[in-house]
């Protein structure tokens, strides 16, 4: 297998990926966020890298974002959001973290492979993403790539799309994002 087969056929199963994704629901995600007070992003693994990104994008956007598990996140409350990237929604860190938010009256939104996982079920709304299980030992595998490579592509994607949908309802752009970027690197 030559490495441009690689990234064709990863970028193939990127494709018929994004065919998959619901445009209403990342439609309705975009409203939750802009009617939220403040917002909470997790996820574990590298999903939660994925969700970190989202974080950064957002403060770009200006919105109270804080990432769960970072020392200067603030608490959760009624109006708040929790946004939770989890491909299985059984991640037992993860799974906490729903029901705490639910039971101080936040929204909890899950971006997921499943639907009607513990975390899906807690969810008040749910971003359902297409992408292979991380143990992919008991089936036919839908994708060349190692474990949750497919789905942690896609939850990146799908977050860099909301953005881009919370940017237009914002009338904002890269240029005006780029004044909450880092200044102290």
């Amino acid at each position: 297998m030559t490495i441009n087969y690689s990234i064709y056929t990863i970028m193939e199963e990127l494709q018929a990926a994004a065919d998959q994704v619901v445009d209403e629901q990342l439609e309705q995600l975009a409203e939750v966020i802009i009617g939220s007070g403040r917002i909470f992003v997790a996820g574990a693994g590298r999903s939660g890298l994925m969700m970190r990104a989202f974080a950064m994008r957002l403060m770009h956007l200006g919105l109270d974002v804080y990432v769960v598990g970072e020392t200067v996140t603030r608490s959760i409350g009624k109006g708040d959001l929790l946004l939770i990237g989890t491909g299985s929604g059984e991640t037992r860190s993860l799974i906490p973290m729903a029901e705490k938010a639910r039971s101080l009256e936040a929204h909890v939104v899950t971006l997921t492979l499943s639907s009607s996982s513990t975390i899906g079920r807690l969810a008040d709304h749910i971003v359902k993403l297409p992408g292979a299980p991380k143990n992919q030992l008991d089936q036919e595998a839908s994708t060349i790539q190692p474990m949750g490579s497919l789905f942690e592509q896609i939850l990146l994607l799908v977050c860099d799309t909301v953005i881009l949908k919370l940017m237009q309802k914002q009338m904002s752009s890269g240029r005006l994002m780029y004044g909450n970027h880092a200044n102290l690197e």
